[in-house]
C-alpha cells in the first residue's frame, strides 16, 4: 500500500534551510512520518525553535545544526554531526537558497557570485558530501528545490534564474551517474508560494500575491504543499523516479483564449 511506503521510520533525513518555509514544512511532514530529522540554517533561535516544535509534533528526533551552507566547513561539519547522531543518511533535502532581484545590468559579480554560492554550490557540497555515505549504503533519495525561475526564467533574477537551471541539470547528471548505487537525485520547481517570508517581501514590495500566482488555479501555493511533493520523492512510492525536474506550480499559463 502506499501508506506504508511514505513510512520512514528508522530514516534519517537532513534538511538545509529548515528552520522555515517550505524546509520547515517538509521537516515536519518527515517527523511525523518517522524520520530523525537534522534541519539546518544560519539562525541558530529560529532554528531550534523550529525543531523544538517537531519534537513536540511528533515521536521523532530533530536536531537544529546552525550552518552556513555557503562555508564548505560548516557543510561538512553538517553532514558529519548528522553521521554520528543516527548512524547513517538516508535522505537528503537541498532546500537552502534565494536571491535578491536586480536587472542585469546592475548585478555586480560578488553579487552573482554569491546568488550561485547560494543555490548551486551549497546543493553540490550537500550532494558529494552526503553521496559519499550514500554510497556506501547502496541506496539514499536526493530532492532538490529549485524554482520556476529555473524553468521559463525571470526578469530581474538573471543570476538567479541561471542557478536554478544549473541545479536541474545538475540533478539529472547526479542522477544519472549515481543510479547504479541505489541513490535517486530528483528537482522540485516550485511556483509562487506564500510563506511567511514571501508574504512579508511581497508585502515591503507592495505587491498583490494573486497577481504573482498567473496559474489556472489562481492562487499561490502553501509550503505544505510543496514538502507534499519532496515527502513523495524522498520516500519509497516514488521508488522509479529519479532524475526528473517536477513542477509544483498550480499548472500551465498558456496563450490563447482568455479566462471568462
Amino acid at each position: 500500500m502506499i501508506t506504508d511506503q511514505l513510512d520512514f521510520s528508522g530514516r534519517s533525513v537532513i534538511v538545509t534551510g529548515g528552520g522555515t518555509g517550505i524546509g520547515y514544512a517538509t521537516a515536519r511532514q518527515l517527523a511525523r512520518l518517522g524520520a530523525n530529522v537534522v534541519i539546518a540554517s544560519r539562525s541558530a533561535d529560529e532554528l531550534e525553535a523550529a525543531a523544538a516544535r517537531i519534537r513536540e509534533e511528533s515521536s521523532s528526533q530533530c536536531i537544529a545544526i546552525p550552518t552556513d551552507v555557503k562555508n564548505e566547513d560548516a557543510i561538512i561539519h553538517l553532514v558529519g554531526r548528522a553521521k554520528a547522531e543516527f548512524g547513517k543518511i538516508d535522505v537528503l533535502v537541498n532546500n537552502a537558497g534565494g536571491t535578491r532581484m536586480a536587472p542585469l545590468e546592475q548585478i555586480p559579480t560578488k553579487g552573482w557570485d554569491s546568488i550561485f554560492d547560494l543555490n548551486l554550490r551549497s546543493a553540490y557540497i550537500c550532494t558529494r558530501e552526503v553521496g559519499r555515505h550514500m554510497i556506501a549504503e547502496k541506496s539514499g533519495a536526493i530532492v532538490n528545490i529549485s524554482s520556476g525561475a529555473g524553468i521559463t526564467g525571470v526578469k530581474g533574477g538573471a543570476h538567479y534564474s541561471a542557478a536554478k537551471a544549473a541545479l536541474q541539470m545538475f540533478t539529472r547528471v547526479s542522477a544519472a551517474e549515481w543510479g547504479k548505487y541505489g541513490i535517486r537525485v530528483n528537482c522540485v520547481a516550485p511556483g509562487a508560494i506564500a510563506s511567511e517570508r514571501a508574504l512579508a517581501a511581497w508585502q515591503v514590495a507592495k505587491l498583490d500575491p494573486r497577481a504573482l500566482s498567473g496559474n489556472p488555479l489562481h492562487r499561490t501555493g502553501t509550503p505544505d504543499e510543496i514538502a507534499n511533493m519532496i515527502v513523495f520523492l524522498a520516500s519509497d512510492a516514488a521508488s522509479f523516479v529519479s532524475g526528473q525536474t517536477i513542477a509544483v506550480n498550480g499548472g500551465p499559463v498558456l496563450p490563447g483564449i482568455p479566462d471568462d
